[in-house]
């Protein structure tokens, strides 16, 4: 490659999942911000066509800049579709996107190396719209879906049809974890560092999707006030997190914080984010931020950081 010519970039952005639209605003500003720094960006709304996604990576980019979200962009299936034709790509590889976006399987694996996660168990549909398979309170969310699609709190006294059954989506599997009380942390990795940790306020309620995507939402708070003790610990576990699964790249893990539990015995983790969002209100370009780093810089270090995991 001649290196008077600027590094083409392939933005994939859109795609199949619930995500989608998330998706379409995060790889929109990242090809701006990367157009910014002087690459040759070429933004791909990848479809479920395989034939047409290996048209429009022709000619071959330099690099693939994955902005997916969700099912099919963020589970290790585009990522095999990279590894096939042989393409340097951001964040993680197959086996750390298939790990982690399964909720379960992440918390046995983190478990083993004593990363602290809340009780709960894998339901049917069936079995969580026919009663409580777990004492209120809890929560009940999608094994493999991200940005906090149908997830739902079950109060004490709450009916337990929380699933609603014509209206359930995301599958025969379900989550159901006990309800941990307090504060919502999260925590950014970038390369082999932990970034900061963030206190997330919804305005009301949880942080669900619409809290995460509707500007005021959500106040977020970083570098959150929490004790030192505590910092210190949400992001060595971000860290071990990251490492354990074998991501790379950036990732975000998310915690629940029971701050009325002395010391650390409170903290929880929840799950982990291969490919964090990157909208303008995203939580891991603030933290980023908080480092000195701008949006674009985070962009351009994550394409010069692209390879090939295989």
């Amino acid at each position: 490659m001649s290196e008077h010519r600027p590094k083409h970039v392939a933005v994939l952005l859109g795609g199949w999942s619930s995500e989608r639209e998330v998706s379409l605003t995060s790889g929109a500003g990242i090809a701006n911000a990367l157009e910014s720094r002087g690459y040759m960006v070429t933004a791909i709304d990848v479809q479920r066509d395989l034939t047409g996604l290996v048209q429009a990576l022709t000619p071959r980019p330099d690099v693939v800049f994955n902005a997916l979200h969700g099912k099919g962009g963020e589970d290790g299936t585009i990522q095999g579709v990279l590894e096939f034709l042989g393409l340097p790509y951001t964040h993680s590889g197959v086996t750390a996107s298939a790990v982690a976006m399964d909720k379960e399987l992440t918390k046995r694996v983190l478990s083993t190396v004593g990363v602290p996660v809340p009780d709960g168990v894998v339901a049917t549909r069936q079995q969580v719209v026919a009663g409580h398979v777990l004492p209120p309170p809890y929560v009940v969310k999608p094994v493999d879906e991200g940005s906090s699609v149908g997830l739902r709190i079950v109060h004490p006294g709450d009916n337990h049809s929380v699933l609603e059954e014509d209206g359930w989506i995301y599958g025969e599997r379900v989550l159901v974890e006990k309800f941990i009380p307090g504060r919502e942390l999260t925590v950014g990795v970038m390369g082999d560092r932990a970034l900061a940790v963030t206190e997330i306020v919804p305005a009301k309620g949880f942080f669900d999707y619409t809290a995460k995507y509707t500007a005021g939402g959500a106040v977020h708070v970083c570098p959150a006030r929490i004790p030192d003790d505590v910092t210190a610990e949400a992001m060595r576990l971000a860290l071990l997190a990251h490492q354990t699964l074998g991501c790379e790249g950036i990732s975000r893990s998310d915690f629940r914080w029971d701050d009325g539990v002395a010391g650390t015995g409170g903290l929880y983790f929840l799950e982990i984010n291969t490919q964090p969002g990157f909208t303008p209100v995203s939580l891991f370009p603030e933290q980023a931020a908080h480092h000195g780093l701008s949006y674009a810089d985070v962009c351009a270090w994550m394409v010069e950081n692209a390879r090939c995991h295989a």
